[in-house]
């Protein structure tokens, strides 16, 4: 019979390795906010497409507002204001307010070729709607370059991010969502209120795993200019 003692042996040697890898998770994250909190706040251009099966939305030129931490609202060009709901899930920085999470590295990956670090984050309160968040970071430049939140009411969705001009600032010059469209439900934070051409979902023609895709191209930002609160009613 093999005595108990080496395996106690084998936990406490792993441990300190286990105990690392946590550090690393958490340093990393650190870098990551600290690159997202230079942004108080922005207005930016853009163009948004929409290809959802049972929406017709046309491309539509926007206005993108942004103020730290949760304030979003997206108007349209033909001066329809849209207002996410739960808009803090769209902004990344949002995740990493109050440190209200436990970082858990969760190994290595890729993103479109990219090598990344990914980090799972999971929510210490537990009526957060976010259950846990999968983070895909490059580590060079501190970049979130993809993300799937997994929430209790709206199901699982992805994020993924192309960056350029405002890399240093951790801005995307290309942000993507991605959701499934089996319950007609849009993901937390992209819920929007379309109004012309909306239509029902054909019953039981949609694959369960069909998805929705948004995207927003920003052309240009003006940021931390200091946008007042009446700019999000």
């Amino acid at each position: 019979m093999i005595p108990a003692f080496p395996a106690c042996l084998l936990v406490l040697f792993l441990l300190p390795a286990f105990a690392s890898r946590a550090q690393d998770a958490n340093a990393l994250i650190t870098k990551v906010k600290e690159k997202l909190a230079i942004v108080t706040d922005y207005q930016a251009e853009g163009v948004m497409k929409t290809d959802v099966s049972f929406m017709k939305v046309p491309e539509s030129k926007v206005t993108i507002y942004y103020k730290k931490p949760d304030k979003f609202k997206i108007k349209k060009q033909d001066g329809i204001s849209i207002v996410p709901k739960g808009g803090g899930n769209i902004n990344l920085a949002a995740l990493f307010e109050g440190n209200n999470y436990t970082a858990v590295p969760a190994g290595k990956g890729t993103v479109n070729g990219a090598a990344v670090t990914i980090i799972k984050l999971l929510p210490l309160d537990e009526k957060s709607d976010v259950v846990v968040s999968t983070l895909y970071i490059d580590e060079k430049d501190a970049l979130v370059k993809k993300a799937i939140i997994t929430t209790r009411e709206n199901g699982t969705y992805e994020m993924e991010m192309q960056y350029g001009k405002y890399t240093s600032r951790g801005l995307p010059d290309t942000i993507t969502f991605l959701f499934a469209t089996k319950d007609y439900k849009l993901p937390k934070g992209l819920a929007f209120d379309y109004d012309a051409g909306e239509q029902k979902p054909k019953a039981n023609t949609a694959n369960g795993s069909q998805k929705g895709k948004i995207q927003i191209s920003y052309t240009s930002y003006s940021i931390n200019k200091g946008l007042s609160n009446d700019l999000f009613k």
